[in-house]
């Protein structure tokens, strides 16, 4: 009961004694332990970043970042705390990709600019990492080496083979670490597709051999850990769309991801089998088509692809339109035109939308907001989970009890899933009989070691989130939320009084700046009784000689914060500005 409450516990506890000396004794002395720490993407959907480290070689496995929620006003991105990687810096062998999703590499050039070090990943992954780097004006060189699945590569103590998986973007892999102590498998996003659209299948073999030889430590995907029984096929959405292109009249427009480059292949496909031509709209997806196109990961019949300034002289029933906004983004092409805010696109009555993604959590209002547009523009909307134009890119519950059972490890690590996804998954590793003593649930930054025999956790490092606003990487913080927060909620009360320098007396206002809270012309008397009480504070700190504006302020503040609260049960945010003269 001890050992389960210590796996399964969100808050860190203390080992049983007689355990955590030995822990802290001859096994973890240096170079006798491998060192696991993850820096993001435990607890939470996206920011995956996964330290190794064995004596003094040390690689980095990912770098992604995390889009905002909802309490983050106005930040543009998370990424990833990297204090621990910056101190170590020298000793950083490389950067590993397992596939080119944001939440994966989207942080990599805020690291590359701290970190220089070569990054190892397949030939998509890597091309759509350049693209960002340029997006994002990086001016550095950066050393990258593409490998394919089946390569090995030898970096410090840990020799990496690529490990060919299914996922929702091609070019994805596992890796299986081999170190002194032992053998590591990091699956990375992964579901078992039987026949997936490239054909390329999941290496199972490999698989297999690693268990078979032995593995000392699995890290596995639990975004699915939740979902009984098996993720669908990719080719079920290709099907899908065959009958919506089969039965629709005019023009198709289907939203996804950009990076579903499998998906986009099967849309390209369909329209050219039915005649029709396909442009693209939104940034992204343009830019990945691009990127796919070059490196030759999408096969586009000849003609098919239109620039979408002609869509306008085609008729409508020749005339497919790949879009990104399948996440009701503000700023996506699908929501402007929703919003008829499009300038070279106007939803009309008989176009079939087909929303191919399903909701991120967290998403869910803004796509149903621009469902609502979309229907009310007259377009008919397909956008069900159980219609077959979405699954998902990651393992359910039996794949991933078959990964357990084809690697086999003595120790289990779920990584890549909020809590409820680290535990459900723990309970499945236990389910096919690895040991709870042998099962880790961890949070970000806390530091595992283990030994041939032995696995501990041993202590934390800094982790956490970076906030990504604009320009500024790190200057907004948790004060500035709050603040923002109020701001949104409650407005701001802003103060102004003049005062003589020489002798303290009010020569001018107090005057009153409301924004947010009320409005002015409609709430004069609440106004006037607000300035009567700064009036009041001022001839009392005149009364009892308080010079200090610091002080001045404080007592302001507090007086026409207790008078708004009684009046409105509102709490602006309550900014008072003394000018000397």
């Amino acid at each position: 009961m001890m050992w389960l409450e210590i796996c399964f516990s969100r808050k860190q506890v203390e080992f049983p004694r007689n355990y955590f000396i030995y822990a802290r004794g001859e096994f973890m002395k240096e170079g006798n332990t491998l060192t696991i720490i993850p820096l993001g993407g435990l607890g939470e959907i996206g920011k995956n970043i996964m330290v190794l480290k064995y004596n003094k070689d040390i690689i980095v496995i990912d770098g992604g970042l995390m889009f905002p929620e909802d309490e983050m006003l106005g930040i543009d991105l998370v990424i990833p705390d990297i204090s621990y990687l910056i101190e170590n810096r020298d000793h950083i062998r490389g950067f590993v990709l397992t596939h080119g999703h944001e939440d994966h590499i989207g942080s990599m050039p805020y690291i590359l600019k701290e970190i220089s070090a070569p990054v190892y990943g397949t030939k998509l992954t890597l091309g759509l990492l350049d693209a960002k780097l340029k997006e994002s004006n990086f001016d550095q060189k950066v050393k990258t080496r593409c490998v394919r699945p089946g390569d090995s590569i030898q970096l410090g103590a840990f020799q990496i083979q690529f490990i060919r998986v299914s996922h929702s973007i091609a070019d994805s892999v596992a890796l299986g670490i081999k170190t002194p102590v032992g053998t590591i498998v990091h699956t990375g996003d992964f579901k078992l597709d039987q026949t997936p659209v490239d054909n390329e299948k999941i290496d199972y073999h490999k698989f297999a051999e690693l268990g078979k030889q032995g593995v000392l430590v699995l890290l596995s995907d639990s975004t699915n850990a939740e979902r009984p029984g098996y993720t669908l096929s990719e080719r079920v959405v290709g099907e899908t769309f065959n009958e919506t292109f089969r039965k629709a009249k005019e023009r198709i427009i289907i939203a996804s991801f950009a990076s579903n480059i499998h998906r986009i292949q099967q849309a390209i496909t369909t329209a050219s089998k039915y005649g029709r031509k396909v442009a693209v709209a939104g940034r992204s997806m343009i830019n990945v088509v691009n990127i796919a196109r070059e490196l030759g990961y999408l096969e586009i019949p000849p003609d098919t692809l239109v620039d979408l300034d002609e869509i306008q002289f085609l008729p409508k029933r020749e005339v497919v339109i790949l879009t990104t906004g399948s996440q009701g983004e503000p700023m996506s092409a699908l929501t402007r035109m929703a919003m008829c805010d499009h300038k070279q696109v106007e939803i009309m009555p008989g176009d079939t939308v087909i929303i191919s993604a399903s909701p991120i959590p967290g998403n869910e209002k803004m796509v149903h907001r621009t469902i609502d547009n979309l229907l009310r523009q007259g377009a008919e909307v397909i956008y069900e989970s159980f219609s077959g134009v979405h699954v998902s890119g990651h393992a359910s519950q039996e794949e991933l009890k078959l990964m357990l059972n084809l690697v086999r490890p003595k120790f289990f690590i779920p990584v890549h899933g909020e809590y409820r996804h680290l535990i459900k998954h723990a309970q499945l590793a236990r389910e096919v009989g690895i040991p709870p003593t042998n099962i880790f649930v961890v949070e970000n930054g806390q530091v595992l070691e283990f030994t041939p025999d032995r696995g501990a956790i041993t202590g934390r490092v800094t982790a956490g989130n970076v906030l990504v606003d604009g320009l500024g990487v790190g200057d907004v913080g948790n004060i500035v939320l709050r603040d923002r927060k109020q701001l949104s909620r409650d407005g701001i009360f802003i103060v102004f009084v003049t005062i003589d320098k020489d002798d303290g007396t009010v020569v001018a206002g107090p005057d009153i700046v409301s924004r947010g809270f009320v409005y002015v012309r409609e709430s004069e008397e609440l106004l006037e009784e607000a300035k009567e009480r700064v009036r009041e504070v001022l001839k009392q700190c005149e009364l009892q000689q308080t010079t200090e504006w610091a002080a001045i302020k404080s007592y302001v503040r507090e007086a026409v914060g207790k008078f708004l609260y009684e009046r409105t049960r509102r709490r602006p945010m309550i900014l008072p500005i003394i000018i000397e003269v």
